[in-house]
C-alpha cells in the first residue's frame, strides 16, 4: 500500500527534474507517437474511452433537463479541465508499451497500485475543484447579463446570445474567463500526471515541474494547448462521438510530450529536504 506523501517524494525530498527546451516539431512528433499508441490496439483504447462521449451526452442531457441550458457550453468546454486526470490510464498504457510490457487495457487500472497515488488524487481533486469553480464563474457571468431567470429554450438562448449586446458580452467575458482557467490547468498539469506515474516525486514537485516546463517553452506549450483545444472541438462536434478517438490520442501524446520535455531519471536531479 502506498504511503501517504504528497508534498515530497517517499524520502521526504523535493525533486526538481531537469526540463528540456523543445521545438514545434516535437509537438507534432508527440501527437504522431500518440496516434501510433492508439492504433496499436484501437479496440482496447476505444473501449476505455467510450466514457468520454457518454459523459458528454449525460452532461448535456442533465443541463437541459435541469433548465440550465446556459451551462451546456461551459460543461462541454470545462470537461477539458479534468481531461489530464481522466486520461491517466492512457499514460500508463503508453508507459507500458514504451517498456515493452503487456498493454492489455486492464493494465490501465494498475495506476491504483502506484506509490504516487495520493499525489495523483490530490492533483485530480484540484482539477475537479477548478472545474466546479469554472461552472460557478460561467453561471455568474450569465446572471450578471440576463439575471436569475434561465433561458426558456435553446432557440431563445441562442437568439439572445447571438443577436443582443448582452449576448456578445456573455461570449467575450465567458471565453476570457475560460481562457484563464485553461492556462492555469495547462501551466500546472501539462506533464504532472505522466511525471507522477514515471517517478513518485510528490504533487508539489509535479505541479512545479509542469510550471517550469511551460516557462521554459512558452510558445510551444501555448501551441500544444491550442492543438488540444482544436482537436477536442473537432471530437465534440458529432455528438461527442469523436472524443472516443481524440481523447485517447491526446492522452497517449501527452505521455510522449512528457518524455520530450523532461530529462530521464538517470540525469542528476536537484533534491532538497522539504
Amino acid at each position: 500500500m502506498a504511503s501517504f506523501h504528497v508534498m515530497a517524494d517517499a524520502r521526504g525530498m523535493h525533486v526538481q527534474p531537469t526540463v528540456r527546451h523543445i521545438t514545434t516539431s516535437d509537438l507534432w512528433d508527440a501527437l504522431r507517437l500518440g496516434a501510433e499508441d492508439f492504433w496499436a490496439k484501437p479496440s482496447h483504447y476505444v473501449f476505455l474511452c467510450l466514457i468520454y462521449p457518454i459523459v458528454g451526452l449525460i452532461l448535456t442531457q442533465w443541463s437541459s433537463g435541469s433548465n440550465a441550458i446556459q451551462l451546456i457550453y461551459p460543461l462541454m468546454s470545462g470537461f477539458a479541465l479534468v481531461g489530464p486526470f481522466a486520461a491517466i490510464g492512457l499514460y500508463e498504457i503508453s508507459r507500458r508499451r514504451e517498456l515493452g510490457m503487456n498493454t492489455n487495457w486492464r493494465h490501465a487500472l494498475d495506476v491504483r497500485r502506484s506509490s504516487a497515488l495520493p499525489s495523483i488524487a490530490v492533483i485530480g481533486i484540484m482539477l475537479f475543484a477548478l472545474f466546479l469553480l469554472w461552472l460557478f464563474t460561467a453561471q455568474s457571468i450569465y446572471t450578471s447579463q440576463f439575471g436569475d431567470q434561465p433561458p426558456a429554450s435553446v432557440g431563445a438562448f441562442l437568439r439572445d446570445v447571438l443577436t443582443t449586446s448582452k449576448g456578445w458580452t456573455l461570449i467575450l467575458a465567458g471565453n476570457a474567463a475560460g481562457f484563464v482557467f485553461a492556462v492555469v490547468v495547462l501551466a500546472t498539469t501539462v506533464i504532472a500526471f505522466p511525471l507522477l506515474l514515471d517517478r513518485d516525486v510528490g504533487a508539489v514537485s509535479a505541479i512545479e515541474t509542469s510550471a517550469r516546463a511551460v516557462m521554459a517553452n512558452p510558445l510551444q506549450m501555448a501551441l500544444w494547448g491550442l492543438m488540444v483545444a482544436v482537436l477536442l472541438v473537432i471530437g465534440s462536434v458529432p455528438l461527442f462521438a469523436g472524443l472516443a478517438v481524440v481523447m485517447p490520442i491526446l492522452g497517449h501524446a501527452t505521455w510522449h510530450l512528457y518524455r520530450k520535455v523532461i530529462e530521464p531519471e538517470r540525469t542528476q536531479q536537484i533534491r532538497r529536504p522539504m
